[in-house]
């Protein structure tokens, strides 16, 4: 899971989960004519309530999230997990709409706690969750600012020009090696000409200069031999090496090696 790829809607969404799951410990009832000190029951204790709005609300964000995360999202019937998850959040939002509406609804009365029933702290927060929620899920999609990434991308490295020799080293040509059986010479190369003649002989460096990029939104990179299959997406958020560029398409180099033909560049961002 790419957690460079959640979104700040992803972020609200996780922001509106953590808020549920605190308001489900919290009395979710309240009463004029109770005692001060009168113990109220959480939704823990409320059937409908935990799973028509706090189970409800959880399973569906975290399906949004995941979707989100996920290179490859499954498809159930049809549907990727993203959209289970959002009917999730919309159905535990309308729950907790009618536990407001008739608190009494979801247990019977408590002894001792009078014959009317209010909803409580508990109650109001479970509807304030579901409610963000479900906006977060259902807008993130329509709304560019909630697209924008979560964590932001770290800023790339200064990649080595394509092609280029390290500085030094065995089998340089401007190391100073000394060939089979005789003395070092400096700028000999080893076993060849002179440095000067050899440089000659070097075919001219290539115009295309790898360089990191970024993508706006979640791109499939496709095998070199053309086969229509995707290898990998590409998540926005993370920068990725192009290697080389077949007209309008590149050839990038995930983070795991991996390299493939991204076939759509427009609108990506280079480092």
């Amino acid at each position: 899971m790419n957690i460079r790829s959640l979104t700040r809607g992803d972020g609200v969404v996780i922001g509106a989960a953590v808020l549920l799951l605190i308001a489900s410990f919290l009395d979710s009832y309240s009463a004029d004519a109770a005692p001060d000190d009168f113990d109220f029951p959480s939704a823990w204790a409320s059937g409908p309530i935990l799973m028509g709005v706090v189970l409800a609300g959880i399973i569906g964000a975290a399906l949004v999230v995941v979707a989100r995360g996920l290179p490859q999202v499954p498809k159930v019937a049809g549907l990727d997990l993203g959209q289970f998850g959002v009917a999730f959040t919309v159905f535990a939002a309308w729950s907790a709409l009618g536990n407001i509406f008739d608190p009494a609804s979801g247990t019977n009365n408590f002894e001792g706690a009078g014959d009317s029933l209010d909803a409580g702290v508990g109650l109001i927060l479970l509807l304030v969750a579901t409610l963000v929620m479900a906006g977060a899920a259902v807008a993130t999609p329509l709304v560019p600012a909630l697209q924008a990434s979560l964590v932001p991308a770290p800023k790339p490295p200064a990649p080595q020009p394509y092609g280029a020799q390290p500085q030094g080293g065995y089998g340089y040509p401007g190391a100073q090696q000394a060939p089979y059986g005789g003395q070092p010479q400096p700028g000999q190369p080893f076993g060849g000409p002179p440095q000067q003649q050899a440089a000659q002989a070097q075919p001219p460096a290539p115009e295309f200069s790898p360089f990191w990029f970024a993508v706006p939104v979640p791109r499939p990179l496709y095998a070199e031999d053309g086969s229509p299959t995707p290898i990998a997406e590409l998540a926005p958020g993370t920068w990725y090496l192009a290697v080389e560029q077949r007209g309008q398409a590149l050839v990038a180099q995930t983070q795991d090696g991996r390299r493939g033909v991204l076939q759509d560049t427009t609108g990506i961002q280079r480092g």
